[in-house]
C-alpha cells in the first residue's frame, strides 16, 4: 500500500493550473519530486497503520484498491462481485479502519502536491523564480503603453474583494487542518533547508509524530457548528494568510511601481478588500441574530486589535534608536513626550517611548470597542476616536525614520503594519449583511400595515408598493413604533438593522458595507430594505446613505430581469440620489448557485453572460459605475473553476476595475490555509481584473452567429435539464433515494439547514448539498446535464454549421472555452461506474433504471460531443498533469465510494450501530478530501 500510494496526486491547484499546460518536461522533472514526497508521507502513513491497526488490515486496504481499479477500468462485473463480497464480509470496525486510511492518504497528497506548488512557483523557469502571474501581467500592461503613474491611478479607484462565507461544504476540522499545515511545514524545512544526518532523523520522526497524532485525533466534529463557532473557524485563515499576505502584496505592487517611475517614493492605494459572510448571512440562517452579528463584529475586531498590538509589542524591542545616535522629527519627540511609559530604561528611546504611547492607546482602544486582548499597557491614555488616528500616529514614526536616512528601517515591520491598519482598519474584514427578499417584504408590510390603519402592503402591486416607499424614504419620521408589538420576525429584523448601525457607530463606515438582498425579483425588494435602512439612521431623508443596497438575482428568471429592474431603479431620482451618495458605484451580485439549479449548467453560465452584457450597456446609460460581485461556489455546478480564467472571460466592461468574489466551503482552506499558495491566489485576483480591465477592456463583442447559436443550444439544454429534474415524475425520490443528501445532513459542518423549507421538492433545497450530494455519488451532474443532447439536436437542425462552427467557438470565444473546459474537468472527476452503484439504493427498480438509463445516455452524449468541439480524444488532454493527477487518485477515491453505498444499505435498513452512520459520515469525508472542489 506504502508503495502505491506514490501516483496517488491530488488534483492540482488554480495557482499553478495555468503554468501546468506548458512547459511539460520541467513539469516532469518536478512530479518525480512530488512522488518522493507522497512516498515519505505513504510510507510513514502506512507504517502507522500497520502499527495502530495491524498487517490484516493493511493487507486488506490493498486488496481493495486492486479490486476497485478493475472495476472502474471498464465496469468488470467479476471484479465488482469481487468487491462487493469483499465489503460483506467486513466488519462495521474493520469498516470504519478501511475508510480512515483511505481519507488520510487523500488528505497526505493533497499535502505533498500543495507543497510541490510551492516549489514550482519559487523555483519555475530556466533563469530562477518565475515571475509571479502578477508581474508577468504588470510587465505586459508596460508593454501595452501603460505608465506607472497610469497603472498607480488604476489601482487607486479598483476594488479587488473575496469575500469567505460558510458554507458548509468544508467537512475537514481545525484540528485537522492544524495537523497537516504541520506537516506542511515540515516538508517545507525539508525543501528549503540543508539538515545534517541528526536533523534529518529529527525532522523524520517529527513526520511521523505528527502522521500519527493525525491518525488519532477525529475527523468528524462532534457536535453541530454554531454559527460564531463558524466564526472563528473563517478567523483563522487571518493567521495563515490574510494579516501577512496582503499587506506584503500591496508593498510589493507599490515597489514596482515606484522602481518604474524611478525610484520616487509614492503609497498604493490599498485596493484588495477582505470581505466576509459569516456571522451576517441571514438567508435562511435562523441562528444569525442580532446578538451573533455584535458576536461577530467583536470577534473580528479582537482578532486584529491582537495582530496590531503583538506587531507593536515587536516593534518597540526593534526601534531601539538612541536620541544621541540618530536625529528624530519634533513631531515624534511630541509623540514621545506624551508617552504614559516612565521607565528611566527608555528615557533616551525615542521611539520606544512612541509605540509604548501608541500601544496603550490602542488598548484603551479596545475597551472602548468592548474586545478582548491579551496585552497590557505600560500605562493610561486615551483611546483612538478612529483608525486614522492611529494610523497618524504610526504615519509619524515612519516620517521621522525616512527624514533622518532611515527609512530601510521604515521600510521594515512598521511599514508591513501601517498596510495592515490601512486594510483592515478595527474592523478586520467588511461583514456582508444577507436576507431573503421574502423576509424584508413581510417586515416592511407589518410596519406599514401598523402605521396606517387599514392598509395592506402585501395586496398592492408593484407600482404602489414603489410609489409608496419612495414616499416613505423621504419621511424624517421613523415608521416604527414602541408602542406597537411586532412580531417576532420583524422585530428580529429590526434589531439586525439596529445592530448594524451600531457598529458603524462604533467601528467606523467599513465595518458593514453591502445589504444583498437574495432572490431580488423587483424594484420594491431594494427600496424596501431602503426603508429599514432609513428606520435605523444608516440612510437619512435628505438622500445619504452609509451602505450599498446590492440585489441579488439568482433564478434563470431574474437574471434576464436583472438589466431592466436597474434600469428603472436608477431613473428614479431618491435612489440615484443613494447611489450617488456612495460615489455612484452601485453592486450587482450574481448568483452561479440557484441559477444552476434552477436552469442546468449551460443555460445557467448563458444567462449570467448575458446579463452582465445587458447590464454593463444600462450602467454606463446612466453613467454609474457598476461593480459585480459573483457568487461563485467551489464546483463547476456553482461557478467554480480557475478565477483567473472565469475573469478573463467576462464579457467586455464587466470588470472595469472593481470585482467581488465569494469564497466557499472547502476552497477557502485549499487556497488559503499556506500563506505561500494564499498569497499567489490573491495575486491572481488582481493581476486577472487588471488584465481584463486595462489589456481588453472592451474586447470585441462575440458575432452575432455565435450568440445567436449559443442562445439556442442553451435552450436546448434548458429544456433538457428542466424536463429531467422538474418534469420527471419521481425525480426528487430518485434524488433523495441515490445520493447522500439525507445522510450530509447529519454531519456538524456547518449552521444553516440543508433545505429552505421542510419538504423533499427540488425547488426548496439549497444549492450547496444539491451540488454536494451529486459529487459524492461521482456524478457531478449540476455540472454537465443537458450539453450532449443540447449539442446533438443542434447539429441536426443546423446541418450547414454543424461540429466544425462550434470548434469555432469554442477556438474563437473565451466565454465558450472557459465553459467547456470547465464541463471537461468535472467530467473527468465522474464515475458512471460508480455511479450506477448509487443507482441501485433507490428502491423503485422501474424508476431507477427509467432515470439512471437518461442519465447514463446523457453523460455518454456530453463526453463525446465536448470532446468532438475540443478535437481532442479523451478528457484533459490538454491539461496532462491534472489529467494524470485525477486518474491516478481514483484508486484511492473509488473504494471509499464502494464502501459508502454498502453503509447507505445498512444505515437504511435500519441497522442500530451507530458505527454505521459513524462510517457514511467519514466517507462524505474522504470523497471530498479526495475531490476537492466538491461544494
Amino acid at each position: 500500500m506504502s508503495s502505491q500510494i506514490v501516483s496517488s496526486q491530488t488534483v492540482p491547484s488554480e495557482t499553478e493550473a495555468r503554468s501546468n499546460r506548458s512547459d511539460d518536461a520541467l513539469a516532469l522533472e518536478e512530479d518525480a519530486r512530488l512522488r518522493t514526497d507522497i512516498r515519505l508521507l505513504g510510507r510513514i502513513l502506512g507504517d502507522t497503520v500497520r502499527d495502530q491497526e495491524g498487517a490484516d488490515v493493511f493487507d486488506l486496504v490493498e486488496r481493495i484498491r486492486q479490486t476497485s481499479i478493475r472495476f472502474h477500468r471498464d465496469e468488470d462485473k467479476l471484479a465488482r462481485r469481487e468487491l462487493e463480497t469483499i465489503l460483506d464480509s467486513m466488519s462495521t470496525s474493520d469498516t470504519l479502519r478501511i475508510v480512515r486510511a483511505f481519507s488520510y492518504f487523500s488528505h497526505l497528497a493533497n499535502i505533498a502536491e500543495d507543497q510541490n506548488n510551492i516549489r514550482q512557483m519559487r523555483g519555475r523557469g530556466p533563469g530562477g523564480p518565475r515571475p509571479s502571474l502578477l508581474t508577468q501581467t504588470l510587465s505586459h500592461a508596460k508593454a501595452a503603453g501603460f505608465s506607472a503613474a497610469d497603472l498607480r491611478r488604476f489601482f487607486g479607484e479598483a476594488q479587488v474583494s473575496p469575500v469567505l462565507t460558510a458554507h458548509p461544504t468544508e467537512v475537514r476540522r481545525k484540528s485537522t487542518i492544524d495537523r497537516e499545515m504541520e506537516i506542511a511545514g515540515l516538508l517545507d524545512q525539508r525543501e528549503r533547508v540543508q539538515l545534517t544526518a541528526e536533523e534529518a532523523e529529527a525532522s523524520a520522526e517529527q513526520l511521523r509524530r505528527a502522521v500519527l497524532t493525525l491518525w488519532q485525533t477525529n475527523l468528524l466534529r462532534r457536535t453541530k457548528l454554531t454559527v460564531l463557532d463558524e466564526v472563528a473557524n473563517g478567523l483563522s485563515f487571518y493567521d495563515y494568510t490574510f494579516l501577512h499576505e496582503v499587506p506584503r502584496l500591496h508593498c510589493a505592487l507599490e515597489d514596482r511601481l515606484n522602481q518604474e517611475e524611478g525610484g520616487t517614493p509614492g503609497e498604493l492605494a490599498s485596493f484588495l478588500t477582505m470581505g466576509s459572510w459569516i456571522g451576517g448571512d441571514r438567508d435562511g440562517n435562523p441562528f444569525v441574530t442580532a446578538d451573533v452579528m455584535r458576536g461577530t463584529l467583536r470577534l473580528q475586531s479582537s482578532r486584529v486589535m491582537n495582530f496590531y498590538l503583538e506587531e507593536l509589542h515587536v516593534l518597540g524591542s526593534e526601534l531601539s534608536l538612541a536620541a544621541h545616535l540618530a536625529d528624530v522629527s519634533d513631531e515624534l519627540r511630541a509623540l514621545a513626550g506624551r508617552s504614559p511609559d516612565t521607565s528611566p530604561h527608555r528615557s533616551g528611546e525615542p521611539y520606544r517611548l512612541a509605540v509604548s504611547g501608541i500601544y496603550a492607546r490602542l488598548t484603551a482602544t479596545a475597551v472602548r470597542l468592548e474586545v478582548e486582548t491579551t496585552r497590557r499597557p505600560v500605562g493610561e491614555a486615551a483611546p483612538y476616536a478612529s483608525v486614522k488616528e492611529f494610523k497618524a500616529d504610526l504615519d509619524v514614526l515612519d516620517r521621522s525614520l525616512i527624514a533622518n536616512n532611515s527609512g530601510v528601517i521604515a521600510r521594515g515591520r512598521l511599514r508591513s503594519l501601517r498596510r495592515a491598519v490601512d486594510c483592515f482598519g478595527f474592523h478586520l474584514a467588511r461583514l456582508d449583511i444577507r436576507q431573503n427578499s421574502a423576509v424584508h417584504e413581510r417586515t416592511v408590510a407589518e410596519l406599514f400595515d401598523a402605521a396606517i390603519p387599514g392598509m395592506s402592503y402585501l395586496d398592492l402591486n408593484e407600482e404602489a408598493r414603489v410609489n409608496l416607499l419612495l414616499s416613505e424614504l423621504r419621511s424624517a419620521r421613523p415608521l416604527s413604533s414602541a408602542f406597537v408589538k411586532y412580531s417576532e420576525e420583524t422585530l428580529g429584523e429590526l434589531a439586525v438593522f439596529r445592530a448594524a448601525a451600531e457598529a458603524h457607530a462604533r467601528f467606523g463606515n467599513d465595518v458593514i458595507h453591502q445589504c444583498i438582498i437574495s432572490m431580488c425579483k423587483g424594484m420594491s425588494d431594494m427600496l424596501e430594505v431602503a426603508v429599514l435602512l432609513k428606520e435605523v439612521g444608516l440612510i437619512n431623508p435628505s438622500g445619504r446613505s452609509a451602505i450599498n443596497i446590492v440585489p441579488l438575482f439568482e433564478t434563470i428568471e431574474d437574471l434576464q430581469a436583472s438589466s431592466g429592474i436597474m434600469d428603472r431603479m436608477l431613473s428614479l431620482h431618491d435612489y440615484r440620489r443613494l447611489v450617488d451618495s456612495r460615489g455612484g458605484v452601485q453592486e450587482v451580485m450574481l448568483g452561479y448557485s440557484d441559477s444552476n439549479k434552477d436552469g442546468g449548467f449551460v443555460t445557467s453560465g448563458w444567462e449570467l453572460y448575458k446579463a452582465e452584457i445587458e447590464l454593463v450597456e444600462v450602467f454606463e446609460r446612466h453613467h454609474v459605475r457598476l461593480r459585480l460581485f459573483h457568487g461563485r461556489g467551489g464546483s463547476v455546478g456553482r461557478g467554480g473553476g480557475p478565477s483567473y480564467d472565469a475573469i478573463i472571460a467576462q464579457p467586455g466592461g464587466a470588470v472595469n476595475g472593481q470585482i467581488r468574489i465569494t469564497e466557499q466551503g472547502e476552497i477557502i482552506s485549499s487556497k488559503y490555509s499556506n500563506p505561500e499558495v494564499g498569497r499567489s491566489n490573491l495575486e491572481i485576483l488582481a493581476a486577472a481584473t487588471l488584465e481584463a480591465s486595462l489589456l481588453h477592456p472592451r474586447q470585441s463583442a462575440p458575432r452575432k452567429e455565435y450568440l445567436t447559436a449559443m442562445e439556442q443550444l442553451s435552450a436546448l439544454a434548458f429544456k433538457a435539464y428542466r424536463g429531467l429534474v422538474y418534469e420527471t415524475e419521481g425525480f426528487a425520490d430518485y434524488f433523495w433515494g441515490s445520493t447522500v443528501i439525507t445522510e450530509i445532513s447529519t454531519l456538524n459542518i456547518g449552521s444553516r439547514p440543508a433545505s429552505r423549507k421542510k419538504t423533499r421538492e427540488i425547488e426548496d433545497l439549497r444549492a450547496i448539498p444539491w451540488v454536494f450530494s451529486w459529487a459524492q455519488c461521482r456524478l457531478m451532474l449540476p455540472g454537465w446535464y443537458g450539453f450532449g443532447s443540447a449539442v446533438e439536436t443542434w447539429i441536426a437542425e443546423h446541418p450547414e454549421q454543424g461540429m466544425p462552427f462550434l470548434q469555432e467557438l469554442y477556438r474563437e470565444w473565451p466565454f465558450f472555452r472557459t465553459l467547456l473546459s470547465n464541463m471537461d474537468m468535472v467530467l473527468a472527476k465522474s464515475s458512471i461506474a460508480i455511479a450506477s452503484r448509487y443507482a441501485e439504493l433507490v428502491p423503485d427498480v422501474k424508476l431507477r433504471e427509467s432515470i439512471f438509463g437518461r442519465i447514463r445516455r446523457e453523460w455518454h452524449s456530453s463526453i463525446e460531443t465536448l470532446l468532438d468541439i475540443m478535437g481532442h480524444e479523451r478528457l484533459l488532454q490538454g491539461n496532462p498533469l491534472l489529467e494524470r493527477s485525477i486518474r491516478n487518485r481514483f484508486p484511492y477515491l473509488d473504494p471509499l465510494n464502494h464502501v459508502q453505498v454498502e453503509l447507505l444499505k445498512e444505515h437504511r435498513a435500519q441497522n442500530p450501530d451507530e458505527q454505521v452512520l459513524r462510517g457514511i459520515q467519514l466517507t462524505i469525508n474522504g470523497i471530498s478530501a479526495g475531490l476537492r472542489n466538491s461544494g
